[in-house]
């Protein structure tokens, strides 16, 4: 049952920035928003951390999408349970589990490399385990937002969960990178220490402070003011009721369009990220802070569509915005594939990062509103099996490409079969650019 709204935050200085956060109102909302803002800028910083210690150990664009693959199998094989769980058990309880996971993943992964026994099998394990852990945590924590919200402010607080996720891959990265680069120099002084041992002491560093921020959003958790969970009578069998939720999708066309956008966009567009640090590193020379910042540029225009779809509110062209965005992307991921020059890749990956989130946000937005509650969390499996379970096919074609061809044809080719989908949709199923 959604908590009431407590008084509008006094903070907020006009009205339009009081609509756009207006979903803040319930408190049960802002300790869970709060939470992962704190949460989530430390899980940028492990996944940059996580990438250049990969680059570090192998110099090696395969082993990137070996590491990228084995954190994202996991959703791909079990995110479908995981939304049968959130549709059967209490996801509050749920989600405190979840997270607590996630804190001793960050942990073990900080332990092994600051006391410099790190090897790439031991990334690629703990990579699988986060990934498990994913496959439970996010369509049960996705499907609690409609927990802790009124009706009328389910869409702005889905769009203030995007403003969360994108605001913090613009602080996180930048923190991830400047830390990564700062500190390595300082221990390198002190210690007398070569530049890769320091580097990897700076990133368990970023690994125990990953660690230390899931304590933010699991004590927001527990000071929820919850009231007993509804009784699940549903007594199908676990496959049962799987199965049913994909013939749900399979039947509604509108659905079946919005999923297939998202699992095109994370094989081909979003598996971009695997090899942001060999441009970082060798076609745009930049070293870890210029990394840091091409993550942070994505997260900007993320963050930036982000905000505009929450200050829309309950917009009624929202399957046309969704197609401008899912048309804006792949251009931008063609001109940063081709780019030499930083501040233009910068700008590119910003219009990529305002197109995708604008995609990926309506899309979420849209999945909730038309299928039933009852079916909210295994439709949001599949959301999430799509978005993120199809990263380990990204992440191995993108790899594999760019390892024999070069990153910018990898990336160039993605980009294409991007837009040429979207095209496809815009002619295959043009109901799903009328959606309201």
């Amino acid at each position: 049952m959604p908590a009431k709204p407590s008084a509008q935050l006094p903070s907020l200085p006009s009205t339009r920035i009081a609509k756009t956060f207006r979903a803040l109102r319930h408190r049960n909302y802002r300790l869970f928003w709060t939470g992962q803002l704190i949460s989530l800028t430390g899980t940028w910083m492990q996944s940059v951390a996580q990438g250049w210690l990969v680059y570090l150990l192998t110099k090696s664009a395969w082993n990137l999408g070996i590491v990228s693959f084995s954190q994202s199998l996991p959703v791909l094989l079990f995110t479908l349970l995981g939304g049968v769980a959130a549709d059967r058990f209490d996801r509050h309880k749920l989600v405190i589990c979840t997270q607590s996971a996630s804190l001793v993943q960050a942990a073990l992964l900080a332990t092994l490399t600051l006391t410099g026994v790190i090897q790439i099998w031991h990334i690629i394990a703990l990579a699988f385990l986060l990934g498990t852990i994913n496959a439970l945590d996010t369509p049960a924590r996705q499907a609690l937002i409609h927990e802790l919200v009124s009706k009328e402010d389910l869409m702005n607080a889905i769009a203030l969960n995007s403003t969360a996720f994108n605001g913090t891959r613009i602080l996180g990265p930048a923190l991830a990178g400047t830390l990564l680069g700062a500190l390595s120099a300082w221990i390198g002084s002190q210690l007398a220490l070569d530049h890769d041992a320091a580097t990897r002491i700076a990133v368990g560093v970023c690994f125990a402070l990953n660690s230390l921020s899931y304590v933010a959003v699991i004590v927001g958790l527990l000071l929820m003011e919850r009231h007993p969970p509804t009784q699940n009578n549903n007594h199908e069998s676990v496959w049962k009721s799987l199965f049913y939720g994909l013939e749900y999708a399979r039947r509604d066309s509108r659905v079946l369009a919005l999923l297939c956008l998202m699992g095109i966009s994370s094989i081909f567009g979003f598996s971009y990220i695997t090899v942001l640090p060999l441009y970082a590193g060798e076609i745009l020379k930049v070293g870890p802070q210029g990394y840091g910042l091409l993550m942070a540029a994505a997260g900007l225009g993320a963050l930036s569509g982000a905000l505009i779809l929450a200050s829309l509110g309950n917009y009624q062209r929202k399957g046309l915005l969704l197609s401008i965005g899912n048309f804006v992307f792949p251009v931008m991921l063609l001109i940063f594939a081709q780019s030499k020059i930083f501040l233009l890749s910068l700008g590119a990956l910003v219009g990529f990062g305002w197109g995708l989130i604008t995609q990926n946000t309506l899309v979420n937005t849209l999945l909730q509103t038309i299928v039933p509650e009852e079916l909210r969390g295994r439709i949001l499996s599949l959301y999430t099996l799509m978005f993120l379970g199809m990263l380990p096919f990204g992440s191995l074609q993108v790899g594999a490409i760019a390892e024999r061809f070069g990153a910018p044809l990898a990336l160039t080719a993605g980009a294409m079969i991007c837009l040429g989908f979207g095209l496809f949709v815009w002619w295959r199923w043009p109901h799903v650019r009328a959606l309201p």
